[in-house]
């Protein structure tokens, strides 16, 4: 006779079995703790709270070594998902939750912070290199692909005399942050499009953010 606790394992086990349903991830990108929440590294992070909120879900289950939450978007379940790896391992754990859910590369939607655009300019992809930026390097290697979409939203380019490090671990300021918002709930507002696989409408609702007022690309 199987040892109770033996039992219990396989529960457990069954429990763990690739759950049904799971069309689609959408990864925000960013480092865990207190410390580097409002900071433009986490610019993935901060857009994941908007979507989790505006669709009606919380993203607060630990999975993949990632905070997660289920919700679906035009009929497609889809996992939300914030990786705790800090940044530059990233792809570790969107790689664990893609083999889990046996999620391919194209529906893997990244949204990420990028200091090649001003703040209030956003650019929606549907594959490319990793720009320079170590998250995105490490989710090429760990899914050996670079054939997933991804959204880059700006956070501003270094001032002269910056370190890059010091500069996306520095904290946007209130305008900034207010600069954001509608952003953010541009990109929510896109995920319908980008998960039926209706790129150029996509790449309209994303690539149209405007700077903000009185700014311009090269401010």
């Amino acid at each position: 006779m199987a040892d109770i606790f033996e039992l219990l394992k396989r529960i457990s086990a069954k429990r763990e079995e690739p759950a049904k349903g799971i069309d689609w991830i959408i990864a925000g990108l960013g480092n865990p703790g207190r410390e580097y929440a409002y900071t433009r590294h986490n610019t993935g992070f901060l857009c994941m709270g908007v979507i989790a909120r505006k669709i009606g879900t919380e993203i607060g289950r630990e999975k993949f070594r990632s905070l997660t939450g289920r919700a679906e978007i035009g009929g497609r379940g889809v996992l939300l998902q914030c990786p705790l790896t800090y940044m530059n391992l990233s792809g570790e754990a969107i790689r664990d939750a893609a083999a889990f859910y046996h999620v391919p590369p194209e529906r893997i939607l990244v949204i990420v912070d990028d200091v090649n655009l001003p703040v209030g300019k956003m650019r929606f992809r549907t594959k490319g290199t990793d720009g320079g930026h170590n998250g995105l390097k490490n989710i090429i290697y760990q899914l050996q692909s670079d054939a997933f979409p991804r959204i880059r939203i700006g956070v501003g380019a270094k001032p002269e005399g910056y370190d890059l490090m010091n500069w996306v671990l520095s904290r946007f300021d209130d305008k900034e942050l207010e600069t954001l918002g509608p952003l953010f709930s541009r990109v929510c507002d896109s995920l319908d499009a980008i998960t039926d696989g209706r790129t150029d409408e996509a790449m309209r609702i994303i690539n149209s953010a405007a700077p903000p007022a009185g700014k311009t690309e090269g401010n």
